[in-house]
Order: structure tokens, then C-alpha cells, then sequence
């Protein structure tokens, strides 16, 4: 039987949802103090994040916000990856936020 994890490592998660390109640096961003699992820093790459959590993650291009809304169980396409998590962060200058 191949059930779904209840848990994933924040490193593959990060890596899995292409939130980031690499899985080193997925760690690197971790140990580096830029990321936090629902308020709360953390410094180890093998902490575990579940549906629900939120992650802030403190990118070269600016804060983002996302709540955990799946745990793929492998590297998505970019279309996929993003039903996994939902973004929460505040619009960036220049976004466009007319309604369609």
C-alpha cells in the first residue's frame, strides 16, 4: 500500500513545491535562519512540516507567505506544484490586483 506521508521534510517540501530551485538550497535557506514553520524559526533542514502549517520564508525577492496544503511525494511541474501550497503573502508593489 503506498498511503500519503503525514509529514515531509521542509527541505524536499520546499524543493518538491518549487518554491526553490535546489534541494541544497532549500537546506542552505533553512540553516541560514530565512525560513519560519508557523512563527517559530528553525535552523534543521529535517524538520517536519504537515498540511496546514504556515511557512515564511525570507526569498532574495521578497517575504512569501504559504500555507502547506499538500505533501507531494515527488518533485511536481510548476501547474502541480502549485495546488500544494496556498500564498498568503501581502501584495507586492506592482502586482496587479484588479479583478478580472
Amino acid at each position: 500500500m503506498n498511503e500519503a506521508p503525514e509529514r515531509l521534510r521542509i527541505d524536499k517540501w520546499l524543493w518538491f513545491t518549487r518554491m526553490v530551485r535546489t534541494r541544497p538550497l532549500a537546506a542552505a535557506l533553512v540553516t541560514g535562519g530565512m525560513v519560519r514553520l508557523n512563527g517559530a524559526r528553525i535552523d534543521a533542514p529535517g524538520k517536519a512540516v504537515k498540511v496546514g502549517d504556515v511557512l515564511t520564508l525570507n526569498l532574495p525577492q521578497g517575504v512569501r507567505v504559504a500555507r502547506v496544503l499538500g505533501l507531494p511525494a515527488r518533485r511536481r511541474p510548476v501547474a502541480e506544484a502549485a495546488l500544494f501550497w496556498e500564498d498568503l503573502s501581502a501584495p507586492r508593489p506592482g502586482d496587479d490586483l484588479r479583478t478580472p
